[in-house]
């Protein structure tokens, strides 16, 4: 594709010199934070809603103690106000307000904030308790607390209307119009890629298949001229053949202007959090940035491990005691209550993993091993309770003790799965290249997997989490985790 003497006349440039258009969607991209892409929208949000929270703090203060000196008291609250933005923020991610939901309901969002700042204030009395020095009036933090629910519904649906008034979406153009560009649609279709605009389709030579359905752009002449012309943000590369007349000049005039160049395996890696096996070849995965696990981290892994299991054994003893009180009360005091099973762990050794028993004695009587259903009949009373908020695996914080698990990574299965799913499935045993985790990034992205389609999709989102792994993302699957558990989602 050769820019034309009537091109280079019209944008008053010559070849080979585009400067970008300083385009205003400067946080429509996503900003790397180690490894793991996180919307740049929503970083700038929580910047500014950091802001609200500490100015929340100090009204909630100004209201109850008067403006006296109160100059004076702004320096003297200062960690206290620091303190309670950081424990509202983490509860805001805990409970989905830093994800983005193809039904952006003001209902919902207004549920999610205020189940955020109640959240937050019993962390905070319990801090206060714990830490005196930290202390503040009651009647202070009421106040705040009910302030910054205020100031956080404003400034969020200001947000949401200036990012819908000025389309701060990504402008995508993809390159290619075959079979290849057909899997973004299916994607985008399927609602997997949300808030992001694509421009067009542009057809490329070599591209096979029907293209009816997509949007395809008939423009003629310079790819740098219509990138400039549409404030194009991404050019992903999806042709059919990159070897029939691949623009790469003009790719590369582009790219010196400010737009991003990706491929279609990281465009989807990106923008669905997981890595498409169906696209993916072997020398990806060894070629891209990423999969790498040395000494350093994983022992900083296992120190948070084994200090929060500590932490959490006071709450999850008491809670544990009236788990075996019920299972023992329900089956008549027949039956162990708790359940033991093999399971693959790193590098493929098996373990013993412990839970608390969810089904009937001998559930397995015949020796078959099977994939747990939708309303399984050999799910007790109980145990569909235990399930549905994940309490049978409390048992498994005795496994993270022993250093068979951590608290974030793949969900163990069992041999006998993983055996026949290793057959089926490329790069499935990729995912035993780190412990298995308690909860994991598949848990909290895709549904209970109960057959060999789920262990795919599945796999798909561990290989992520191998690929991305950071404390971050540690910490960020932890704090989603909490909502996939008050809300039951995905158990069987």
């Amino acid at each position: 594709m050769q820019q034309t003497p009537d091109d280079q006349q019209q944008d008053g440039r010559s070849p080979g010199k585009y400067q970008g258009k300083g385009s205003s969607r400067f946080f429509a991209h996503s900003t790397q934070v180690f490894r793991h892409h996180v919307p740049t929208e929503f970083i700038l949000l929580g910047v500014i809603e950091s802001v609200l929270l500490i100015g929340s703090f100090y009204t909630g203060i100004a209201i109850r103690l008067g403006i006296d000196d109160f100059h004076e008291r702004i320096g003297r609250f200062f960690p206290n106000s620091l303190l309670f933005a950081a424990v509202i923020l983490l509860c805001l991610i805990a409970f989905g307000a830093y994800q983005r939901q193809p039904n952006k309901s003001t209902n919902i969002l207004a549920v999610r904030i205020g189940a955020s700042v109640l959240a937050g204030m019993i962390i905070l009395s319990m801090i206060y308790y714990i830490a005196p020095v930290f202390t503040m009036y009651r009647g202070s933090l009421l106040l705040s607390i009910f302030v910054s629910y205020v100031a956080l519904m404003a400034g969020r649906l200001l947000f949401l209307r200036i990012a819908k008034t000025h389309d701060i979406r990504l402008r995508i153009l993809v390159l290619g119009s075959g079979k290849t560009a057909e899997l973004v649609r299916e994607v985008q279709a399927r609602g997997e890629i949300n808030d992001i605009n694509i421009i067009a389709y542009m057809p490329m030579p070599g591209d096979n298949g029907d293209t009816k359905g997509i949007g395809i752009t008939q423009t003629v002449g310079s790819l740098t001229k219509f990138v400039m012309d549409n404030s194009i943000d991404v050019i992903v590369l999806a042709m059919d053949d990159r070897r029939s007349g691949l623009p790469i000049h003009e790719l590369l005039d582009v790219k010196m202007g400010g737009v991003e160049v990706i491929d279609l395996l990281t465009f989807f890696e990106r923008n669905t959090s997981k890595i498409r096996l169906d696209i993916m070849n072997p020398s990806w995965m060894f070629l891209s940035d990423g999969f790498q696990m040395n000494n350093f981290r994983r022992t900083w892994k296992r120190i948070f491990d084994i200090v929060a299991v500590l932490l959490l054994l006071p709450v999850v003893l008491p809670i544990a005691l009236l788990i075996s009180i019920a299972i023992m009360l329900e089956s008549g005091f027949k039956g162990a209550i708790f359940y033991t099973q093999t399971r693959v762990g790193q590098d493929g050794l098996p373990f013993r993993i412990y839970k608390f028993r969810s089904m009937v004695v001998d559930a397995e009587r015949d020796g078959v091993a099977r994939w747990a259903a939708s309303n399984d009949a050999r799910i007790t009373h109980v145990g569909a309770l235990l399930r549905k908020f994940r309490l049978d695996e409390v048992p498994q914080l005795f496994n993270i003790l022993k250093g068979d698990m951590s608290f974030v990574g793949p969900r163990p299965e069992r041999p006998e799965f993983v055996s026949q799913l290793a057959k089926k499935i490329p790069y499935y045993n990729e995912r035993h290249r780190v412990k298995p985790g308690l909860s994991g990034w598949a848990q909290i992205r895709y549904p209970y997997g109960a057959s060999e389609e789920d262990g795919l999709e599945k796999l798909q989102y561990d290989l992520y989490y191998v690929k991305n792994y950071s404390i971050l993302l540690d910490v960020l699957v932890l704090l989603q985790t909490v909502e996939v558990v008050l809300l039951g989602r995905g158990a069987q």
